[in-house]
């Protein structure tokens, strides 16, 4: 009988957002394949949780996708997480399930803390349907291209965006798509916690005020009729 591959949703921040099947999942697996073992050591330690680890990130997912197949076809559980949030979701992760899916290997979602639904829910623009984009492209034309794609979308938008990025993102926003509603949601759960909600070009001035840190999500209103 092959093990199971348990897909592990971890805090974004605050490590009270953890929930209590996915500590014992954590506590009952035979190995945990992380993202940056050292970051999830301290989520570990914080439970007093001593499990086997091996790395899985962007830069070793393929190989270790097949590493990882063996180990569960043996009969070992196997629980993936990323730094924070929801595995596969703008993280490593999708690589190794669909392996599993194609192997016949058990996988098992173990649902919690996500950045995007966070931000969405308290962002105060409509939750009903929404589109999720990831991170947009690093260069600044296929960003706009990218934009321009997007520009006609009537469901709310969600993007992931880097501090350093955060602003020429939010210029080529308000070229494109126009002076929309916004929330730019920082810091999530953190202790610097923040969520602006205005107007685009009020975003661009809100944020060039200071040096921006964190990670960012952002919720953009979606074409109007």
């Amino acid at each position: 009988m092959s093990g199971t591959l348990y897909v592990v949703a971890t805090p974004i921040g605050n490590l009270e957002d953890i929930t209590l099947r996915a500590l014992r999942v954590l506590r009952e697996v035979d190995l945990i394949a992380a993202e940056d073992t050292r970051h999830t050591k301290k989520l570990l330690d914080h439970y007093g949780i001593r499990k086997p680890m091996v790395s899985y990130h962007e830069h070793n997912e393929r190989e270790r996708a097949e590493q990882l197949v063996r180990e569960l076809k043996k009969g070992k559980d196997v629980a993936l997480v990323t730094d924070a949030g929801t595995p596969a979701i703008s993280d490593p992760g999708y690589v190794l399930i669909r392996r599993c899916i194609e192997e016949g290997v058990k996988v098992v979602p173990v649902p919690g803390p996500s950045a995007l639904i966070a931000a969405l829910c308290v962002s105060g623009l409509p939750v009903h349907r929404f589109a999720f984009e990831g991170f947009l492209p690093h260069k600044g034309g296929k960003r706009r291209n990218k934009l321009e794609e997007l520009k006609d979308e009537e469901r709310t938008l969600i993007f992931y965006e880097s501090p350093h990025r955060l602003l020429k993102t939010l210029k080529d926003m308000l070229e494109i798509l126009g002076d929309r509603n916004i929330a730019v949601a920082r810091e999530l759960t953190k202790v610097h916690e923040e969520v602006f909600r205005g107007r685009i070009s009020e975003a661009i001035k809100r944020f060039s005020s200071s040096p921006v840190k964190g990670e960012i999500t952002l919720v953009v209103e979606g074409k109007k009729d």
